[in-house]
C-alpha cells in the first residue's frame, strides 16, 4: 500500500487466483491493491487462490486482502493468511456485526488494519458500531451489492452513500471509499461517479482495472480553482487578522477559513 504519508484516493481490486498479476497491479499507480479472494475467485478455487497469496507474499509494496464473509467456509482460514507480515490491512465484506471486527482484531494484532465494506442495510444499520470497532480505519461502500440488498439503481444511493460519510466523521475516521464504476470503458461514467462521490463527502474510490487509477486519483485533488479560492481566503484573513473580510463578496468566518486551509493542506501533501 502506498500513501507517502496521505490518504489513498483510489483502491484497485486484483483477483487473488491471478499472481500473474499481482505485479501489474501494484506498478498501476493506486495508493492501494486489494488482492480479492471473494468475488473474483469461484468457489472451486477459494482454496488454490489463498495458497497462491501466501506464496507470492510479500510483494514490492504491503497489500490489503479482501477476506471471504464471515460464516463462510474460508473464512478463518483467509483471517490466518492475513497475519502475514505483506498483509498490511483487511477488508472484510458484508460488514454487518463490530464482534466479527473485533475477533479479526484479536487475530491478527496491530499488524493490519480493517477495512470494513458496508454493502447490506443490515450493515449500514450496524455502521456506526463497526466504525468504532477495534483495528478499523476507514469504511468501504459495497455499492453494487447495496443495490441488489434493497432492489434500487446506484442513482437511488445518495441518501446511503450520505449515511456513510455522516458515520464515518462522527467515528472520527477519514472520509470513506465510494464502490467501483463497473464500466470500465466509459470514461463519462467515471467521471460523473467520482464527482458525486466528491460532492458527498467521500476521500477515494474503489477500482477494478488499472486504466481507472490516474483519473481517481487526480479527481480526488482539490482543483485549481479550489485551490486559488483558498489562497484568497487565507490571505485576506492573514492581513486583517480576528477583523471581518469579505472575499469574493462573501464574509469569511473562521469555518471558511478553516476549510480554506484544508484544501491548502491536501494540496501540499498530494
Amino acid at each position: 500500500m502506498r500513501t507517502n504519508g496521505t490518504l489513498p484516493r483510489s483502491y484497485l481490486f486484483v483477483p487473488g487466483s491471478r499472481p500473474d498479476r499481482f505485479a501489474k497491479a501494484l506498478a498501476a499507480g493506486a495508493h492501494a491493491v486489494i488482492i480479492d479472494l471473494e468475488d473474483a475467485v469461484s468457489p472451486a478455487e477459494k482454496d488454490n487462490a489463498r495458497a497462491a497469496v501466501a506464496a507470492a507474499l510479500p510483494l514490492a509494496q504491503p497489500v490489503l486482502v479482501r477476506i471471504n464473509a464471515a460464516g463462510t467456509p474460508w473464512f478463518g482460514d483467509d483471517v490466518r493468511l492475513c497475519r502475514h507480515a505483506g498483509v498490511a490491512g483487511i477488508v472484510l465484506p458484508k460488514a454487518e456485526d463490530a464482534a466479527v471486527v473485533d475477533r479479526i482484531a484479536a487475530d491478527v494484532g496491530e499488524r493490519a488494519a480493517i477495512l470494513p465494506l458496508i454493502e447490506t442495510a443490515r450493515g449500514l444499520w450496524h455502521a456506526a458500531s463497526i466504525a468504532h470497532a477495534r483495528g478499523v480505519t476507514r469504511l468501504l461502500f459495497g455499492s453494487i451489492d447495496f443495490q441488489l440488498d434493497l432492489g434500487l439503481r446506484d442513482e437511488d444511493l445518495v441518501h446511503y452513500r450520505s449515511q456513510l460519510v455522516l458515520v464515518s466523521r462522527v467515528a472520527d475516521l477519514p472520509a470513506p471509499v465510494d464502490g467501483v464504476t463497473t464500466a470500465i470503458d466509459d470514461a463519462e461514467a467515471l467521471a460523473r461517479d467520482v464527482a458525486r462521490a466528491r460532492a458527498l463527502g467521500f476521500g477515494g474510490k474503489l477500482c477494478i482495472h488499472p486504466k481507472q487509477v490516474d483519473f481517481v486519483n487526480a479527481a480526488f485533488l482539490p482543483t485549481a480553482e479550489e485551490i486559488a479560492w483558498a489562497e484568497r481566503i487565507v490571505a485576506a484573513t492573514a492581513g486583517a487578522p480576528g477583523a471581518a473580510v469579505a472575499v469574493d463578496g462573501k464574509m469569511v468566518d473562521r469555518p471558511v477559513l478553516l476549510k480554506a486551509r484544508d484544501i491548502l493542506a491536501g494540496a501540499r501533501k498530494a
